[in-house]
């Protein structure tokens, strides 16, 4: 039974990696989208949503399948019922893209290299999407505090980003509503952050207990 119980955990592990390659792939081409111009890449990205949506769904069934067949306790509930919140977060990201994509598609905007560190709070959001995932998988808190740690770095981004906004409009060296639609789609990428945060401390609590370690 035990044997059973723990060849579908690895296949939730397996799922929620594949989950969160998908959320960091729709990050990455929001952020190339928003660099580059490209529309065409800002259109691929809901389909990429609709991806970590069908996921997701995927994956709550699993663990409600898990949940009434094994009747986990525990350590082993943790893991479960975490894994169902963490899902939530990581819809959320591609959603978040999508909204990106959304406003690209509607203003047709390009972010100068001048005007919005976009690619270093898109690697950021990334590189904690991908870790927090891997101390889901690993059962490391200490990674999952990392991921914690890290969001102070997107943090920062964001408010370079929006300092360097303000002077713009200050100078008068950028329209409004352009500037608006940078600062919200820099915002975006900050949420994605918080949601990787918020993937960590379920990590936290899936083996500790509690969400704060």
């Amino acid at each position: 039974m035990r044997s059973k119980f723990d060849e579908q955990l690895t296949q939730l592990h397996k799922e929620l990696i594949t989950m969160g390659a998908l959320c960091e792939e729709s990050i990455a081409m929001a952020a190339q989208a928003l660099t580059e111009g490209n529309l065409q890449t800002a259109e691929q990205i809901f389909d990429l949503t609709l991806q970590v949506r069908q996921k997701e769904r995927e994956i709550e069934s699993r663990c409600m399948r898990l949940l009434l067949q094994q009747q986990p306790v525990a350590k082993d509930l943790r893991l479960i019922s975490s894994a169902l919140k963490m899902v939530t977060d990581m819809e959320r990201i591609g959603v978040n893209s999508g909204d990106i994509a959304e406003i690209l598609l509607m203003r047709h905007i390009t972010a100068a290299d001048d005007t919005l560190n976009i690619q270093d709070m898109a690697q950021a959001a990334i590189k904690m999407v991908t870790q927090s995932i891997d101390a889901f998988v690993k059962l490391d808190t200490e990674l999952a505090k990392a991921v914690i740690a890290y969001d102070d770095v997107v943090d920062e981004h964001f408010d370079r980003a929006k300092g360097l906004l303000l002077e713009l409009l200050q100078q008068n060296a950028v329209n409004g509503e352009y500037a608006m639609d940078l600062l919200m789609i820099a915002k975006y990428f900050e949420r994605m952050g918080d949601h990787a945060v918020e993937i960590a401390k379920w990590v936290l609590f899936a083996i500790t207990g509690q969400k704060d370690g």
